[in-house]
């Protein structure tokens, strides 16, 4: 059922009695299911291979399926292929198909072997696309899909999405199916199934999660949805977040003994260009800091947080510094390269560092502290290191939200 509430620009979609339907593909841990269940996507479907994301998926899938709706529902949760799973049979009712699919050939830590690389799922989020025919789909991946030597694959990827329909033929190189999409998409008559789409490289800093995390957002509304839509800018900056802890109450708010307030990196200058009489109208960056507050300290705290467990063994090595306290935490990692861990490092005033608890990394993506994840440290970290932000896939899926119910 399509949602027929008005949105006001304040109402939250998901406190609309109804709901718009969503398939999640490739959803891992469910963080950009959960953030669109937030907006007001109730998943009919979501569909993961991995047993580890499957076991956490189950154990905390309220917060997919019941965000919508108070009424508890049957969750869809099918643990397997996406390729034996037959999508046709959503035709004409589905309002969203949204995923991430699978990043390994398109990371700046991968072997970047691109289009060669049989983990390659954009061909299966298409199919997707082709046989359920959703009335607009949100993808998300890792910014390395934008390096220049990857332009060719990308600007294929974006129009086999523009033109699910336009298939490659048996034993057809990848190149020479560009060139089809190509010639099909300047050409002046195009019947059949279309979208248009929308990309953009976005840093979730900028849209409140305490993060520096950088993904690319692919956004398309079918062709006789009138979307007139737009990526917004997120409205968090570090000017502002630097303002306030110059001029404005960040120390005091976090009770910073004032010979322990430092600025670091980048803030120093930025601070010199700021002026305590004109405050940013953007909102502050959060940091991990403003992330963490609350949690206990779990080196010396008894385990009674969920997944709050100290770690020890972090160690600094080129490239791993570990994240400022009073910064957006770096972006977390997946721990499939190099050191267990990577990059999930707590930088503490003096230098020293140890590794973010399941916990800490979680409040870092915007997780709930009620949401439990399965499997041993590192397995944990791999789903949040692989994991959209809950907080941005919300933001995104509103303003999406948003134009379907006005088109409806």
């Amino acid at each position: 059922m399509l949602c027929c509430c008005k949105y006001d620009g304040e109402q939250k979609m998901n406190k609309c009695q109804h709901s718009l339907n969503s398939i999640e593909l490739f959803a891992g841990a469910g963080g950009l299911g959960i953030g669109l269940a937030q907006a007001g996507f109730a998943p009919k479907l979501v569909v993961e291979f991995n047993n580890w994301c499957c076991t956490t998926l189950r154990q905390n899938q309220h917060f997919m399926f019941d965000a919508v709706s108070k009424l508890k529902k049957t969750s869809n949760i099918h643990e397997g292929d996406v390729r034996a799973v037959d999508f046709s049979k959503y035709e004409g009712g589905l309002d969203l198909v949204s995923g991430g699919p699978p990043c390994q050939p398109f990371s700046l830590g991968g072997r970047h072997r691109a289009y060669d690389d049989a983990r390659d799922m954009f061909p299966q989020a298409v199919r997707a696309l082709r046989e359920a025919r959703p009335r607009a789909f949100v993808f998300e991946n890792v910014k390395g899909l934008m390096r220049a030597s990857f332009q060719n694959y990308f600007e294929y990827v974006q129009l086999q999405m523009e033109h699910p329909e336009l298939t490659a033929r048996k034993d057809e190189e990848w190149h020479d199916h560009l060139t089809r999409l190509e010639k099909h998409h300047t050409k002046n008559n195009r019947p059949g199934l279309h979208y248009r789409v929308v990309t953009r490289l976005v840093n979730s800093a900028n849209y409140g999660v305490p993060q520096k995390r950088e993904r690319v957002i692919f956004v398309g509304f079918r062709d006789d949805v009138d979307a007139s839509w737009s990526f917004g800018t997120g409205g968090f900056t570090q000017e502002s977040l630097v303002w306030d802890q110059c001029f404005g109450e960040y120390w005091d708010r976090h009770k910073i003994a004032k010979k322990n307030r430092q600025l670091e990196g980048r803030a120093l200058q930025v601070s010199k260009k700021l002026s305590a009489t004109e405050k940013p109208d953007s909102m502050p960056w959060r940091t991990t800091r403003d992330a963490l507050m609350g949690l206990p300290n779990p080196e010396t705290a008894q385990k009674s947080t969920k997944n709050h467990h100290y770690r020890g063994g972090a160690k600094i090595y080129p490239g791993h510094t570990g994240s400022y306290l009073d910064e957006p935490s770096k972006t977390l990692k997946a721990g499939v390269h190099g050191v267990p861990g990577g990059e999930n490092m707590l930088r503490r005033a003096d230098g020293s560092v140890r590794y973010f608890t399941i916990r800490e990394a979680a409040r870092i993506q915007t997780f709930p502290d009620d949401f439990e994840f399965h499997g041993a440290w590192s397995e944990c970290m791999r789903q949040l290191g692989n994991a959209v932000p809950i907080e941005l896939a919300r933001v995104v899926g509103e303003s999406v939200a948003e134009k379907l119910v006005e088109a409806n």
